[in-house]
């Protein structure tokens, strides 16, 4: 039986909410130093887990070493004076506290145990390395990090404390969704879990884990939904005598097509631009092209998966089949054109999202 919740990944950017630039950079310090912390304890807890899970192929000690991975107290044979997971924390604890918050060390010692566990037979095999942490690393830290969120009504931003540093989140131009899911945890209706804090180019970017509950529909279960994704027709779904096609090509590949042609016509211009300030001035009408595909094409998506599930809905279909779907994507990666403009990985992890969201059981054929 599947969950009843659902979780949801934001990146949303944060700015230090103190009033004057000398106190902005200090705070701002204080999270490259606890990054830069996590980045140390990272290597150290993998490779103190490593040795630890390796310790009986150290056939080079001698006959009476012990090395049961248990407490010494739960069997004689135990190596560890504690836990197996404290082992780890202890160690990273009396090395790091008091420069930075425990609990971004316990959730760090947490996730890299969850990871290490996954990833151990391959690591027995040796068919995996060790993972290598770089500085600029994202930290976890749970929801007691976010102390007193509340809504500036005045200002109409939302405020709150990063554990001792006042932050704020800017939302930019997403005034719906993501301010939607804030309200939302204002109000209890939706819990933050183990998030990440990640440091880019002297910006701050919140990656917030919400979860929440499952929309609640009538829906029949018995009641099959099939879709088949093709390149005349983004989507073409059918239920019962119900039929609908969503998108269609001229709208979709054509206007694919058009951004990349005359992102194309901007690059040949380039070598005639006028220069004045360097390569930023030459390519600055080919700046406004950086994105703009990949913009149209995730939005274009995600309205062919919204207009499919709320058929779906309207239908009462409790469980929605995607027709011949892998024979789909193997033609595609065959084809060349294909597989450069027609989404079809992205397209099915869309509708994948808002089917569970929306409790619709997802089937591909």
């Amino acid at each position: 039986m599947g969950t009843s919740t659902i979780k949801l990944t934001r990146k949303i950017q944060l700015l230090v909410d103190l009033p004057t630039q000398e106190e902005r950079k200090e705070a701002l310090s204080k999270l490259y130093d606890w990054q830069y912390n996590c980045y140390r304890a990272s290597n150290l807890i993998v490779s103190h887990l490593y040795i630890q899970e390796m310790a009986q192929e150290f056939l080079y000690f001698s006959e009476g070493v012990r090395y049961k991975l248990l407490d010494e107290k739960k069997s004689e044979n135990g190596i560890f004076n504690r836990s197996r997971i404290n082992t780890t924390y202890r160690l990273v604890s009396d090395r790091f506290k008091g420069e930075m918050p425990t609990n971004i060390l316990t959730h760090l010692n947490s996730t890299l145990l969850s990871s290490f566990r996954q990833n151990r037979d391959a690591y027995w095999r040796g068919e995996r390395s060790v993972k290598n942490f770089k500085r600029d690393m994202a930290f976890p830290f749970s929801s007691e990090g976010v102390c007193g969120l509340r809504y500036d009504e005045e200002k109409h931003i939302f405020r709150f404390r990063f554990f001792s540093i006042p932050m704020v989140f800017y939302l930019g131009k997403d005034y719906h969704e993501t301010r939607k899911l804030l309200h939302r945890l204002m109000e209890g209706k939706l819990k933050l879990r183990t998030s990440h804090l990640k440091l880019e180019k002297h910006k701050i970017y919140m990656h917030a884990v919400f979860e929440f509950e499952k929309e609640k529909h009538k829906l029949q279960p018995d009641k099959i939904a099939e879709a088949s994704l093709s390149i005349e027709y983004p989507i073409i779904v059918k239920i019962g005598r119900a039929k609908l096609a969503i998108g269609s090509k001229e709208e979709f590949l054509h206007r694919r097509l058009a951004i990349q042609s005359a992102r194309k016509r901007v690059e040949a211009g380039v070598t005639y631009a006028k220069s004045g300030k360097g390569r930023k001035r030459k390519t600055k009408a080919l700046e406004r092209f950086k994105n703009a595909e990949y913009n149209y094409v995730q939005n274009r998506l995600h309205v062919y998966s919204r207009k499919l599930i709320d058929f779906c809905v309207k239908h009462q279909a409790g469980t929605l089949v995607l027709m011949n779907q892998e024979e789909k994507i193997r033609i595609a990666k065959e084809e060349a054109f294909l597989f450069r403009n027609w989404s079809y990985y992205d397209l099915t992890m869309k509708i994948k999202y808002k089917a569970e969201k929306a409790g619709i059981e997802l089937i591909i054929d």
